[in-house]
């Protein structure tokens, strides 16, 4: 299960560029007005060949400087309930305020790992400036500039060195863990409920009902995993609530740690935004996914509803359309076995390993039929492949000059990999190296 590292801090010190110079992403906003970040932005993050996520927290625009100091107050308690590391980010230009004072003394307290990173000292005298943060009695300072990079490369050895090491006792049971994923109120718990036979979990027309992502162990029809029935991913604007965002935060876990998910989608609303941002987390995670289009029951039908149907999700998930599509009823339980079976299967496709001699008979013939565009008169003759030992398929290429392949190419060449061998549901990774 991935580590959580979260970014707490008052509005206009420097979190937002913190995070998108971590997550070498520009997701979150950057502005000098101070509260522009309402939403917290979740993305990953890896250092030293260790990966984790980190949030940066936000602030929120109102009016009143106290009810603005108590939604800090109410983030700063969530990074401390959920994150293993926490970045309490400072600005050196303002100095110590009494907003920083109060959130100081509720991290005093946590048994959680704190930084105090003392953001924009881009140079000597603000360097020196920086040591009256050691009066908030939270150990060492760490002093960075976000906007230049000075000082995370650091901050990041440090922050790496501090996460929990959890990994083992994940590994050793084996057994594989399929989560159900989706918005609210798609019908995640009735699917559970339908397959175990069981009203374990609760079920009602009110979207959120499930706010932990419950573990059911299904020994049966010779099969064996955790089935994980998460909480529901609302757009992040809609995430209002304390215990909400618990929820969405531990969906996240719960997608990071399943070995494939099953994206449930409502048939009577079709996919939509949310839908689409929860599939990208799951293929950026690089899991095993099978979509199944839930209340099938509900729908008039003709003989040209299901294609239109596919059509429109491959639509709105291209350029990723090697995905089993099926569709359920979780009440009529119309087709929630097959799923099962196709969830295993797309489990088997995401740990096949392919043979080197068979991977160089297709590919090599492949790529002699179609080869890589020449660049400024230089020809690219690929040579070799070989399929690496990672968790996930992933290939690489041997190539004279690997620097001029385009992404174009990288597309036939995961295409072709498609159609030769049995890789649906499962995102897989090119590379091209030096032969």
């Amino acid at each position: 299960m991935s580590n959580i590292v979260a970014i707490v801090g008052r509005p206009n010190v420097g979190k937002s560029t913190l995070f998108n110079r971590f997550t070498e992403t520009r997701k979150a906003i950057v502005n000098e007005t101070a509260g522009v970040t309402r939403d917290r932005n979740y993305g990953k993050v890896e250092w030293n060949g260790v990966e984790f996520s980190l949030i940066d927290t936000g602030g929120y625009v109102v009016n009143s400087d106290d009810v603005f100091e108590e939604e800090i107050r109410k983030q700063v308690h969530l990074a401390i309930d959920e994150a293993d590391v926490i970045l309490f980010v400072v600005d050196v230009e303002l100095g110590i305020t009494d907003m920083d004072d109060a959130v100081a003394q509720i991290l005093r307290r946590t048994q959680k790992k704190v930084f105090l990173v003392v953001n924009k000292v881009d140079n000597n005298d603000r360097r020196y400036e920086a040591t009256e943060f050691y009066s908030l009695g939270l150990g060492d300072i760490f002093c960075i500039s976000s906007i230049n990079g000075s000082g995370t490369g650091d901050l990041l050895d440090d922050v790496v060195e501090a996460l929990p090491k959890k990994v083992e006792e994940e590994d050793v049971t084996n057994i594989p863990r399929f989560a159900i994923v989706g918005r609210p109120n798609v019908g995640k718990s009735s699917f559970v409920n339908a397959l175990t036979g069981e009203d374990r979990n609760i079920v009602t027309d009110v979207a959120g009902t499930t706010r932990d992502a419950i573990n059911t162990r299904y020994n049966k029809f010779g099969h064996d995993f955790v089935l994980v029935d998460t909480a529901g991913l609302r757009k992040k604007t809609k995430v209002k609530e304390d215990l909400e965002f618990y929820s969405v935060i531990r969906s996240v876990r719960t997608i990071e740690s399943a070995d494939v998910c099953i994206l449930m989608l409502d048939a009577t609303r079709g996919i939509e935004a949310q839908d689409v941002n929860i599939f990208n987390l799951v293929w950026r995670n690089r899991k095993g996914i099978v979509i199944l289009v839930n209340k099938w029951d509900l729908i008039e039908k003709d003989t040209n509803t299901v294609n239109k149907f596919t059509k429109d999700i491959l639509e709105r998930l291209a350029p990723f359309t090697d995905v089993p599509i099926l569709f359920t009823s979780a009440i009529t339980k119309q087709r929630v076995f097959q799923a099962l079976e196709t969830a295993v299967a797309v489990y088997e496709n995401r740990s096949t390993r392919i043979k080197t001699s068979e991977l160089n008979d297709v590919m090599l013939n492949v790529i002699e039929e179609f080869q890589p565009p020449a660049y400024k008169g230089k020809y690219i003759k690929i040579k070799f492949v070989t399929q690496l030992p990672t968790a996930t398929p992933t290939f690489a290429f041997y190539a004279n000059l690997p620097q001029y392949i385009k992404d174009p190419y990288k597309r036939y060449l995961e295409n072709q990999l498609r159609e030769n061998f049995n890789l649906e549901g499962v995102p897989i990774q090119i590379f091209f190296r030096k032969k």
